[in-house]
């Protein structure tokens, strides 16, 4: 028997959606603590994440919103001190990783002011990773990751495809010289 039909055997039944819990502090406490285990995340990362669970709550069971608010404060505090939730931690692993990968200053600075991070906080990491790996490096890092210029499969399409290669390089976040530089030179 076709269990997607109703009782009498009629048209198809909808499918139920999924009533959200009411929000309580050890709910949200356990919610958060479930999504810092699957990711790493900034104070407003987890702020935003616990918000929509606040409001899809409230729309369905009702209920205060300033005083959820003042939960989801005191829980990211209390996550602060506790060191689950550390934005410069979180700025230094991801401004390392995304310069290992060959993005630009520019791009890891715009990535980690999307997250949250601080200003103070993002010119630091981006200080950081560009004293490990130089923009040119990173530049160069990228033009190979993308086969761009001399990184080419078939370097007789190279000059065919010069000014594509330079719109990506500067998509990328790189300067123009430096793109020029990189697309121009040799595959060293």
């Amino acid at each position: 028997m076709d269990e997607s039909r109703d009782e009498a055997g009629g048209k198809p039944r909808e499918p139920r959606k999924k009533q959200p819990r009411k929000v309580s502090p050890r709910y949200l406490e356990n919610a958060a603590l479930h999504y810092l285990k699957r990711y790493s995340a900034t104070v407003s990362q987890l702020k935003k994440v616990l918000l929509r669970k606040v409001d899809r709550s409230l729309r369905v069971h009702g209920g205060e919103r300033t005083e959820a608010l003042g939960w989801v404060d005191a829980l990211v505090d209390k996550l602060v001190r506790n060191g689950l939730i550390n934005d410069q931690a979180y700025a230094e692993t991801k401004a390392h990783s995304l310069r290992a990968s060959g993005r630009s200053a520019r791009v890891i600075a715009q990535k980690l002011k999307l997250k949250g991070v601080s200003t103070e906080v993002v010119a630091q990491k981006v200080a950081q990773a560009t004293a490990e790996v130089s923009e040119d490096a990173a530049a160069r890092i990228w033009a190979r990751k993308k086969r761009l210029g001399p990184f080419r499969r078939d370097p007789s399409t190279r000059q065919d495809n010069r000014q594509r290669d330079l719109a990506a390089m500067a998509r990328a976040g790189f300067p123009f010289a430096m793109a020029k530089k990189i697309i121009d030179g040799a595959a060293e």
